[in-house]
């Protein structure tokens, strides 16, 4: 009989919701992708780029001229000069960079610390290292981190802490603070940090994204993971970064050589070439997507449901206590089936979920798009 390695991993709440979504005819506020065009430019560049004949093979620790555009954007980002060379790996989207920093430093027996609601990509990876993902929740509605609990959490076996800011799906943004005292807790101790900042640019209110980078003792022992996807708006282009210190850079090419190996060539150009042209183009993110959020807030503030204000990330936190007891995967059923919205509940991004009020909603959708659902939604709790 065969034995598998993830008996209990089935299809991701995303995939569903965008399925449901689709065989329902409902507007798809669930998955996080983009439904406007991305810049034309980006376009062209691509196409220029395999009509060059970049259609090969690319290097396995990615084009040298997007390497060092990185580098310059990490300069104008955070002051930090990081060598392109050696501490800057191009991977296939964020998710492979987190799993190669996974397979890199964990192994049988060892143990990684996540903070729940985790990214889902997160414990299958630590379990198909041979290891074991201790998940210590974050509780609403603050979702933040109890330090004490991780001090508590620490022993021998610790290897890996998972770390996420902006925090999808919390759409929470961790602080200077945060990051001190993490490097505290892990301070003389054998552990490595992955953070996964694929949404550095989207911060809100004038936040200001606090990287693992912009901390010195963190950084040391670090795998620091972005994504062009989110940048760029094109979720699909599946260009992503891994940056780490030279040592652990050489062991996360290890994996990575024997993963992917290398990724789309034309892309790695035209994403180079594009940052050529524009290199400010991402400081408009932060404003792009307010405007979405705040959009979507005022559309139901009348409404009964209650917003958070997202402090990061292209997501909304819709809480529902006025309407529902706290079951968040039953209240997305009736969204969908009544409203015709599909959300994504928070729920299944935890090991042993609380009682949650709350649904996640993705901004980063045309204004057309955000007011029809903000005008489903009106309806449906005026119904309620």
């Amino acid at each position: 009989m065969f034995r598998s390695k993830l008996p209990d991993v089935g299809t991701t709440i995303f995939t569903v919701m965008s399925r449901r979504a689709r065989e329902l005819g409902a507007l798809n506020l669930g998955q996080g992708f983009p439904d406007y065009p991305i810049d034309p430019r980006l376009t062209e560049l691509v196409t220029e780029a395999m009509a060059q004949g970049f259609n090969q093979y690319a290097p396995m620790e990615g084009v040298i001229d997007l390497r060092q555009r990185i580098a310059q954007k990490l300069l104008a980002s955070y002051g930090l000069s990081i060598n392109p060379e050696t501490e800057i790996t191009v991977t296939l989207g964020a998710t492979e960079a987190i799993y190669d920093a996974i397979q890199a430093v964990v192994g049988p027996g060892d143990e990684a610390i996540a903070f729940d609601p985790a990214y889902d990509s997160y414990e299958p990876a630590v379990r198909l290292a041979g290891g074991r993902c201790i998940r210590l929740p974050l509780m609403p509605p603050g979702f933040r981190y109890d330090w004490d609990a991780v001090k508590a959490a620490i022993n021998p076996r610790t290897r890996l802490i998972l770390f996420n800011s902006p925090h999808n799906p919390a759409c929470t943004a961790a602080s200077a603070e945060d990051l001190n005292t993490l490097a505290e807790v892990i301070r003389g101790h054998d552990i490595y940090v992955m953070s996964d900042e694929v949404y550095e640019h989207v911060t809100y209110d004038g936040r200001t994204h606090a990287s693992v980078l912009k901390q010195p003792e963190l950084a040391e022992k670090a795998f620091v993971v972005y994504s062009f996807g989110k940048t760029m708006h094109a979720t699909g282009i599946r260009i992503g970064y891994c940056i780490a210190p030279p040592e652990l850079t050489r062991e996360l090419r290890k994996v990575h050589q024997f993963n992917t190996f290398s990724i789309a060539h034309a892309q790695q150009v035209a994403i180079a070439r594009y940052l050529a042209e524009k290199p400010d183009a991402w400081r408009s993110i932060p404003a792009f997507f307010q405007a979405k959020r705040d959009r979507v807030r005022n559309a139901l503030e009348r409404s009964g449901f209650t917003l958070p204000p997202a402090q990061g990330t292209y997501f909304q936190l819709l809480d529902f206590s006025h309407f529902a007891p706290p079951d968040d995967v039953a209240f997305a059923e009736r969204l969908l089936m009544e409203a015709r919205v599909a959300t994504i509940p928070l729920s299944p991004f935890y090991a042993v979920p609380p009682a949650l009020p709350v649904l996640r909603l993705c901004i980063a959708k045309q204004d057309s798009t955000l007011d029809e659902a903000a005008q489903r939604l009106n309806e449906f709790a005026a119904h309620l």
